[in-house]
């Protein structure tokens, strides 16, 4: 019986994004504009379990479903999205775009005779400036600035055996920034925490908490709590720096 996760080589994946291919051009016709592989395996990165990803672009009016499965040795997942659909997506911008937005600049084409996956790759890196702050200052009230609340709120309580979770979600909420800030689309969510530590703009007590995250060093809570508060002010003198206010001074409404 196999193991599953189960090694498979790239020759392997490619005969089976071949036949995935042919079986849904042979479906569904011309109602299908471009069939193409993302992830690890469309930039030729891919490791032995990891997985298929493709996009199906169809006409406008035709719908397929989304498909997540297993079959045999393989993982793989069909995004299948209507061309006004597509296009659109690749243009949105929110708090995980650094983490997403890879989809739509590294497709390797199978079907592609209009030139869409051409066409859209650019799209992703278009968004005014304006949108990314804003999308930034939306974030930091949405999580980082409750993730800082949660581990202030742990710490005063005792509950130390929080602090760890709390730290990983604070870094990975500021890589998430990061990305943003410098407009960088990182190449997998794997290397996220290494991709970011590359960057130019970030904010001061970032590396010292991330390196910690990444080594697994988080057993001295005491450490790790004041970390967290380094990140947090450097957090907050970042956001002065690159001119984006998330603090009301009036009510909204």
């Amino acid at each position: 019986m196999l193991s599953y996760p189960v090694k498979t080589t790239r020759e392997e994946k490619m005969s089976m994004i071949q036949k995935v291919k042919d079986r849904l051009l042979d479906t569904y016709g011309e109602q299908i504009l471009a069939i193409g592989v993302y992830g690890s395996v469309g930039r030729n990165e891919e490791g032995p379990f990891s997985d298929i990803e493709m996009h199906v672009v169809t006409k406008h009016g035709f719908t397929l479903e989304n498909y997540e499965f297993i079959y045999g040795k393989f993982k793989i997942e069909l995004s299948v999205r209507q061309k006004s659909d597509f296009f659109k997506r690749a243009r949105l911008i929110d708090d995980s775009w650094s983490i997403k937005a890879g989809v739509f600049t590294g497709i390797l084409p199978l079907f592609d005779p209009q030139g869409l996956f051409e066409e859209v790759k650019e799209m992703p890196m278009q968004v005014p400036e304006s949108v990314i702050k804003e999308t930034m200052r939306e974030f930091m009230i949405w999580e980082p600035y409750e993730t800082m609340g949660k581990i202030r709120n742990q710490y005063e309580e005792g509950n130390y055996h929080y602090l760890p979770m709390g730290a990983r979600d604070l870094v990975w909420q500021t890589a998430k920034l990061i990305g943003l800030a410098n407009r960088h689309i990182y190449t997998t969510r794997a290397k996220t925490f290494e991709e970011s530590l590359t960057l130019p703009y970030r904010p001061e007590g970032y590396r010292e908490l991330a390196v910690l995250v990444m080594e697994g060093t988080l057993h001295d809570r005491e450490t790790v709590y004041q970390h967290c508060e380094c990140l947090w002010t450097g957090l907050n003198e970042w956001y002065e720096e690159l001119g984006i206010t998330y603090m009301e001074t009036s009510l909204p409404f």
